[in-house]
C-alpha cells in the first residue's frame, strides 16, 4: 500500500521559492539541423542575458533556466512543461526564430501553467525562416482567448549560427523580465502595519481584500500597543542599541539636536523602536511595513505621548544602518498602505533601490518662484527646467530614505554628512524625539507617483510621471523650506510632462513617492501584469512614445483600448 510522505518539521527553514524564468523556443519538425541548432543558441543567448541582468527585489540574481528541446508539438510541449515545473518556473519567455504552429507548440505548453503566468515572445525580425511570423500568429491566438502576452519584435542577424540580439532588444526583454520577477516574487508575501489608518486618511487605508486579490500580498495588522510594551520591557539588544547610538553620534555630532538627558533618552527610544520593529518584521518574513504614529502614539495628550519614529522609518528605507549596507525595507509613515505598496513595487522593480516617501506638500508655479526669488534677492537660472516650470516641495516628517541626501554611489559617510536630526515640533509631537532633515541634490532622475484604489472599478491605478530633482540655490532652498517645515527632509521634484497646474489638481493623495533607476517601459509592463490602470492625465504627454513606452499588448488593442481591456479583465469578462 502506498504511504504518504511526511515533510520536514524544522521551523527554522523559512526560505521561500524565488521566481524562476524559463526560456524556450517553438520549433517546426520540418526545418533543417543547422536552423534547429541556431534556435538552441538563441535560447541560450536570451537566457544568459536574463541571468546576467535581471535581479530579484533584494538585488540578488534572478534564477533562469532554459530548455534545449525545441517545442515542435504537443509531445515536446509536455516534456518542456514538466522540465520547467520541476525547476519551479513561473515566468515564460519564448524566443522563436523559425515558423512553428502556435497551438501545437507554445499554446500547448502555456496551457499547463496558471493563467496569470507572465509570457513574453521575443524574436528577431527575421526573413529566412520567419520566427517573427510565428510570434505574430502566437500572440494573436493568445489574445483571442483573453490571455495577456507581451510581444518584443527586436533585432538579431538573419544568418549565422550564433546571432546576438541588439542592445535595444535585450533592454526590452530585461525590462519585461524585471516586471515579471517583481510580480511573481511578491505574490504570497506580506507587509506589516502597526496601528490603523492614521489620522483618518481614507487614502491610506489598508484595502486588505483588493490587495490580496490583485497583487497576492497579505497585510498583517498589529496594534501599536505591542511596540509600546516591547519598548517598556526593553525587548531589544541593549548592546546593539548602544552601537546604533554611537553610529549616529559619530556621523552627526552636534547635528543631532539634544537639550538634555531626557531628549537623549527619548532619541534612544526612537532607535530602539527600529530594532524592535526590525526583529518583528524578520519574525514574520515581512517585505515592508508601516507605522501609524499620529495621533495615538505621539500626539494624543489623553495618553502618554511617545517619541516620533522618524529615524526608524528613514533607516528602514535606506541602504544602510549601524550594521553597514543592507537591502532597503520599504516602510511608510502614518500607516499609509497605498504609499507602502507604491514604494514596495518601485523598489522591487529596480532590484532594491531606496524609495522616497514625501508629503505632496507645496506646488510652486513659476510666478510664485519668481516672487519668492525676488523677495530673497536670488536670480533664477533661466535655463533650468524648474525655474521655467516650477517644482513641488516634497517633504515629510518620517520615512525619507537617507540615500536621497546624496548622489547615487555615495558612501555612508558622504550620505550622513548631509543629514541632520533636529528636535521634533513639540506642538504636533508632544512625545518629542527627533526629526530627520536634509535637502536632496539636484539631477536625481526617476519616476514619481502613487497607487490609489477605487471602489467603483474595484481596481488600483497608478498616477505617475517621469521626474527630476531640482538643484535649487541654497538661499532659495532655505526660503522654500522655511515656508513649509524646515526641520523635515526636502526634495524639490519637477515632473517631466505634468504642468504644475495639473500636478496640484490631480494627485490621488497627500503623499507621493519617487524611485531612481526605473524605466517607463518596465513600469508599464508591471502595470500590465498586475492589471493596474495607468493614470497619466498630462496634456503634454503623447499617448505613445516610441523607445520609451512598451508596445501596447494586442489583447488591449483588440478590446477597445488599455483601460477598457483592464476593466474587462478585472471583471473576469
Amino acid at each position: 500500500m502506498a504511504k504518504a510522505i511526511a515533510l520536514a518539521q524544522d521551523l527554522r527553514k523559512t526560505d521561500r521559492s524565488a521566481p524562476v524564468i524559463g526560456v524556450f523556443c517553438a520549433g517546426d519538425p520540418r526545418i533543417d539541423s543547422p536552423s534547429r541548432e541556431r534556435c538552441r543558441n538563441i535560447v541560450k543567448m536570451a537566457a544568459d542575458i536574463l541571468a546576467d541582468r535581471v535581479k530579484l527585489p533584494d538585488g540578488s540574481p534572478a534564477q533562469v533556466v532554459y530548455s534545449p528541446i525545441l517545442v515542435d508539438g504537443e509531445k515536446q510541449a509536455d516534456i518542456v512543461a514538466k522540465q520547467f515545473k520541476d525547476a519551479g518556473v513561473n515566468i515564460l519567455v519564448c524566443t522563436p526564430d523559425t515558423w512553428a504552429f502556435p497551438q501545437l507548440s507554445v499554446i500547448s505548453l502555456l496551457q499547463q501553467f496558471p493563467k496569470d503566468t507572465p509570457l513574453n515572445l521575443t524574436c528577431g525580425n527575421s526573413g529566412p525562416k520567419p520566427g517573427v511570423v510565428f510570434a505574430h500568429a502566437a500572440n494573436g491566438a493568445i489574445a483571442q482567448y483573453g490571455r495577456l502576452s507581451h510581444l518584443n519584435v527586436g533585432t538579431w542577424p538573419d544568418t549565422g549560427m550564433e546571432p546576438k540580439m541588439t542592445e535595444s532588444t535585450a533592454d526590452a526583454l530585461v525590462d519585461w523580465a524585471f516586471a515579471a520577477v517583481t510580480t511573481q516574487a511578491l505574490k504570497g508575501r506580506r507587509i506589516v502595519i502597526f496601528g490603523h489608518d492614521s489620522m483618518g486618511m481614507e487614502t491610506a487605508l489598508a484595502h486588505v481584500i483588493p490587495t490580496r486579490n490583485q497583487f497576492g500580498i497579505e497585510i498583517t495588522r498589529l496594534d501599536m500597543k505591542l511596540l509600546s510594551d516591547m519598548l517598556a520591557k526593553k525587548a531589544y539588544d541593549a548592546k546593539e542599541l548602544k552601537s546604533f547610538r554611537a553610529f549616529i553620534d559619530k556621523h552627526l555630532g552636534k547635528r543631532l539636536e539634544l537639550r538634555n538627558e531626557a531628549d537623549s533618552e527619548r532619541f534612544n527610544q526612537s532607535l530602539a523602536l527600529y530594532l524592535v520593529i526590525r526583529d518583528l518584521m524578520a519574525e514574520l518574513n515581512a517585505v515592508g511595513g508601516g507605522f501609524m504614529s499620529q495621533l495615538e502614539w505621539g500626539s494624543d495628550l489623553r495618553g502618554i505621548p511617545l517619541p516620533v519614529a522618524d529615524a526608524a522609518e528613514s533607516f528602514f528605507n535606506s541602504t544602510f544602518d549601524h550594521n553597514g549596507r543592507k537591502v532597503p525595507t520599504p516602510f511608510a509613515t502614518e500607516a499609509d498602505v497605498q504609499g507602502l505598496l507604491t514604494m514596495l513595487f518601485f523598489s522591487a522593480l529596480t532590484g532594491g533601490n531606496p524609495p522616497l516617501f514625501m508629503d505632496f506638500r507645496k506646488v510652486w508655479e513659476r510666478w510664485e518662484l519668481e516672487a519668492l526669488a525676488k523677495k530673497l534677492g536670488v536670480k533664477l537660472p533661466a535655463k533650468e527646467l524648474w525655474a521655467q516650470k516650477g517644482l513641488v516641495d516634497g517633504d515629510n516628517s518620517g520615512s525619507a530614505s537617507l540615500d536621497w541626501a546624496a548622489k547615487p554611489g555615495a558612501s555612508i559617510d558622504q550620505i550622513m554628512k548631509g543629514v541632520s536630526m533636529p528636535l521634533a515640533d513639540e506642538n504636533y509631537f508632544p512625545g518629542m524625539g527627533n526629526s530627520v532633515t536634509f535637502v536632496s541634490p539636484g539631477g536625481l532622475e526617476g519616476i514619481a507617483g502613487r497607487l490609489t484604489y477605487s471602489s467603483l472599478s474595484g481596481m488600483f491605478s497608478l498616477s505617475w510621471d517621469e521626474a527630476t530633482t531640482a538643484e535649487v540655490p541654497p538661499k532659495l532652498a532655505k526660503g522654500l523650506a522655511d515656508l513649509t517645515t524646515p526641520t523635515w527632509p526636502h526634495t524639490f521634484v519637477v515632473p517631466k510632462y505634468a504642468s504644475m497646474y495639473e500636478y496640484k489638481h490631480y494627485p490621488p493623495a497627500n503623499h507621493f513617492h519617487m524611485i531612481q533607476g526605473l524605466s517607463v517601459a518596465r513600469l508599464e509592463y508591471w502595470m500590465d501584469l498586475n492589471n493596474v490602470l495607468s493614470q497619466t492625465p498630462w496634456a503634454a504627454r503623447p499617448r505613445f512614445i516610441e523607445g520609451v513606452d512598451r508596445p501596447i499588448p494586442l489583447l488591449y488593442l483588440a478590446n477597445g483600448g488599455e483601460d477598457q481591456a483592464k476593466m474587462m479583465l478585472a471583471r473576469g469578462a
